[in-house]
């Protein structure tokens, strides 16, 4: 018996060395995957942006329709502000001049006045197309959207279920958003990924597409990255200059591979052909991270001098701009900032750097109100509810800063390695 003893001992002793010796999977991205699109070829469309404002004055719908979805796409491509200005000026000729299906040219200057953050305007505009009776369903899903941009999260519930249709791809991905806002991260995957089965279906390139990157992005905050990688490899196969798939990808070496220098390549390749300003934050956000203080100043240098020199942005990066006064230790102008941005849109979001303001005026008990009030069981997103945690360790509550702390520290993939250390010394 003891001789048997010492055989199952040494036996089980063997499988264990085996098991210690099997590497166990690690996901890993290759630059081989990648690298062909980061070079690829010219522009989709020739942002030729004096044509397209020359021949605004056209009386020819079709023409106007199809300047603004050019200019549309130029600006998408480019992040040049000036190509979504031309398609706003395009399009309010084409308002002026419609009297046949005027409520397709109203909903097309609402997405406009929406990429430029003007949503009290665009909810005006969605309004009229709403009171022309026409086409009832696409403007429905219009005051979806922006009433969830606004916050008026009970209207938005409202106009989902005055759209509601199970076999519509447009309902099915607006019920994602939606079940990601009320934090059924699952829920929304499940859905994200009927929505895709359906764009397949449909082989309409730019529903794929859209639902490829959306997918992704859900993939990411539930910590799929591999699968999340794979959805923006397969965006870049549609559009190799699909920017955010390459974002995407960027941020997926910066944040899971900790590979900052990669990551920096990656947005290199952006910016040398895609201008937006978010994307010199990120790079600021890296830079930091490898502790290259010369390349971070002058990343927040490049996006003050495109975002505080051109009018045209007008309210489009509040918020960022909150964040980068902040940064700044201009706290006075920082919050009068953040009183716009309420006044404009009202969201946690938005209510949550008017808190974060307060704080740094060193208003921590009225910071606190704010969040209390508009801002707690309002979102679920880990970057707003990071600031909720600072305000309430800031007021001494610590059990709730223990509360919201053990959820962020479920997400940081979506907060990346800089605010996870901030989000770990809570």
């Amino acid at each position: 018996m003891k001789a048997t003893g010492q055989y199952i001992c040494l036996f089980l002793s063997m499988i264990f060395l085996m098991s210690c010796g099997q590497d166990q999977y690690v996901f890993k991205t290759n630059r081989q995957d990648y690298d062909y699109f980061l070079t690829s070829g010219p522009l989709g469309v020739k942002p030729v942006g004096l044509q397209f404002e020359a021949r605004t004055d056209s009386p020819q719908l079709p023409t106007l329709w199809n300047l603004a979805n050019e200019n549309i796409q130029v600006f998408k491509e480019t992040g040049d502000i000036k190509f979504l200005k031309n398609a706003e000026e395009t399009l309010k000729k084409a308002v002026s001049v419609a009297t046949v299906e005027k409520s397709a040219y109203l909903r097309a200057l609402a997405r406009n006045y929406m990429l430029q953050h003007r949503f009290k305007e665009a909810l005006a505009l969605a309004e009229d197309a709403r009171d022309l009776d026409t086409d009832v369903r696409a403007t429905q899903s219009l005051l979806f959207d922006l009433h969830m941009e606004l916050g008026n999260y009970h209207l938005a519930n409202k106009y989902l279920d005055s759209i509601k249709d199970e076999s519509s791809y447009e309902y099915v991905v607006r019920l994602a958003k939606w079940a990601d806002h009320k934090g059924n991260l699952g829920t929304a995957i499940q859905l994200m990924e009927d929505a895709t089965a359906k764009a397949k279906i449909s082989q309409n390139e730019d529903l794929i597409l859209s639902s490829y990157t959306n997918l992704a992005n859900y993939y990411g905050e539930a910590g799929r990255i591999e699968e999340a990688y794979d959805l923006y490899l397969k965006a870049l196969k549609i559009d190799s200059n699909n920017v955010n798939a390459k974002r995407g990808i960027a941020w997926i070496v910066y944040s899971y591979e900790r590979n900052g220098k990669e990551a920096l390549r990656i947005l290199d390749s952006i910016t040398q052909k895609n201008k937006s300003p978010e994307h010199y934050l990120f790079k600021a956000e890296v830079a930091a991270f490898i502790n290259d203080d010369m390349l971070r100043v002058q990343a927040l240098d490049d996006y003050y001098k495109m975002v505080g020199r051109n009018t045209d942005y007008g309210d489009m990066y509040n918020a960022h701009n909150v964040d980068f006064l902040l940064s700044m230790d201009v706290e006075q102008r920082a919050y009068k900032l953040a009183q716009e941005e309420v006044s404009i849109r009202p969201t946690p979001d938005s209510y949550a750097w008017l808190a974060y303001s307060l704080l740094h005026l060193g208003e921590e008990q009225k910071a606190m109100e704010v969040i209390d009030r508009h801002v707690i069981n309002a979102t679920f997103e880990p970057a707003i509810l990071q600031r909720a945690a600072e305000i309430y360790k800031a007021n001494g509550k610590e059990g709730k800063v223990r509360e919201l702390k053990k959820k962020l520290m479920g997400a940081t993939f979506e907060l990346g390695p800089i605010k996870e250390a901030e989000v770990a010394s809570l």
